[in-house]
Parts: structure tokens; sequence; C-alpha cells
């Protein structure tokens, strides 16, 4: 199986986001009959200067229309489409940032929402930042079951948090998707070594697809790097500037071999989580 990240380097203009992923779909370099991967980033098709833009499309017209046209290019594309995130209302008047999953057909396999909200102090020109204050976390963690294997969703900031990951492996992941907007700073110090670390710790194949460069007139700047780590924590591919395709072909024979010769979770003597 092939998989794709899109590394893109997404504005506050909706439709010129949209058109962005459809004209990279459209050219996607792919084999015949080849089951096709796809992973966005975080705020694909929405990146303001500051997260509460977001809830200007939380209306319920807006994100049916966010949500009906990624699964319109999944169907048209015909690839299994983890679309990035995309806010969906919350009861509290805050949003979701939540993660969709569309097999080939744009049927919609699963979702999962962002359960840690990056509340930090960064030395970046944005310095101070408070994912809480727009968006509601979620309360469960997101296994989704696919011809290729069993696919864990991860958003970004989740991947500082060992004991999710180790909760999606347990759950039965084989492969872990992290669209992500890591900023320049953090990214540049700990994206690479956090991947490769979770990767190891949960012998899965890690997906991150991720935001890259400057948005909206230099007012924030991502950093880019998107990879798949295999199992054994190797970078397989990486794309570290510019927007364009990350590709790599997996083999979960290679992942089964890992996980035989070092069985890491039998080996474990904490008890495990709760999994709900």
């Amino acid at each position: 199986m092939q998989i794709s990240l899109l590394q893109c380097q997404s504005s506050r203009d909706v439709q010129a986001n949209l058109a962005f992923v459809d004209s990279q779909l459209k050219d996607l370099p792919r084999e015949a009959n080849e089951p096709q991967l796809v992973v966005l980033p975080e705020c694909c098709l929405l990146f303001g200067s500051h997260e509460s833009q977001q809830l200007e499309y939380a209306g319920s017209q807006h994100q049916s229309e966010l949500k009906n046209a990624l699964a319109s290019m999944a169907k048209k594309y015909q690839v299994y489409f983890i679309a990035g995130t995309i806010p969906m209302r919350a009861d509290d008047g805050r949003v979701f940032s939540r993660c969709y999953f569309f097999d080939d057909h744009g049927v919609t396999l699963g979702h999962y929402d962002k359960l840690h909200l990056f509340d930090v102090e960064v030395s970046d020109n944005t310095k101070t930042y408070r994912e809480s204050d727009t968006f509601h976390p979620g309360d469960h963690i997101s296994v989704i079951d696919t011809p290729f294997g069993k696919v864990g969703l991860a958003i970004c900031y989740d991947i500082r948090f060992g004991d999710m990951f180790r909760a999606l492996r347990l759950a039965g992941a084989d492969y872990i998707a992290l669209p992500s907007a890591f900023t320049k700073v953090t990214g540049e110090a700990h994206w690479q070594v956090l991947l490769q670390a979770r990767a190891i710790e949960t012998q899965c194949y890690l997906l991150g697809a991720g935001q890259w460069g400057q948005h909206n007139q230099g007012s924030r700047e991502t950093w880019g790097h998107s990879m798949v780590v295999d199992p054994w924590g190797r970078v397989i591919a990486e794309r570290a500037t510019e927007c364009g395709w990350v590709q790599a072909k997996v083999d979960l024979a290679e992942l089964h071999r890992i996980r035989q010769q070092m069985p890491l979770m039998g080996h474990n003597r904490f008890r495990e989580p709760q999994l709900k």
C-alpha cells in the first residue's frame, strides 16, 4: 500500500485551500489499482492567524460544507482519506478540532476529536497559544479498521503524550496518523524525535503530515518536515520544506516481524490503561 502525506501552507482562504488540495490530488503520483491512504495536515482548510477564527466556520452550514467537500474529494479521487482537521461545533460554544476518515467512496469510516489542547508559551511571533479558548477537547481515542490494517488517529500536540499512543497500540493500531501544524520553534526542537519515539514505543507506522512555512503574511510559521516513520523508528520518507507530497510504500509483514522479534506489549509490566 502507498502512503501519501500532503504538506500544505494553508491560509484563511477556505476556497483557495480546497482548490490546492484538489489540484494536488488530481496530480497524485500513483500506480493503477494500488490502495492509497492520503493524510492531510491539521487546519488544512482554514489556518487563521489566531485559533478563534475557527469559530467563524462552526455554524451548521459551514461545517457541513467542509466535511462534504472533503468526502467528495475522497470519492472523486478514490483514496482513503484522513482529512486533516476542520472545526465542528460543540455544545459549549467552542468547537472540536475534528479529523474525519473517509473511505475511497467518500463514506465516513470514523472521526477523532483532538484530546490535548495547545496552551503554551513559545518563543516566536505569536508567543502565547491558547487552544482551549476556542476548542473543546475530545473524550476518546479512535482506531479505525480498514482493508489494509487498523489506523489510529491523533493530532499535533497529542504526540507529546506517550500514554495516548500506547492506548492506540493496545486498541489494535498498525498505523497512527498525525495531522499537525507544529510551530517552527517547537518543530525544530522536537518534531522528528517525538515521531521516532512514538513509532519505536508503539511499533506502528507514524504518519506525520504537517503545515509548512509562513501563513497569512507571516502571522504564523510552521515547521513542515512531514514524514513517514516505520515501526523500527526509521524515517522512510520526508519532505522538509515547500508544499507537496511525501510518499512511501509500507508492508505490514515488516511490522509483524518487528513485533514478533521484540514483543514490547507482552513485556510491559505497568498496568494497562482503561480504554473506551
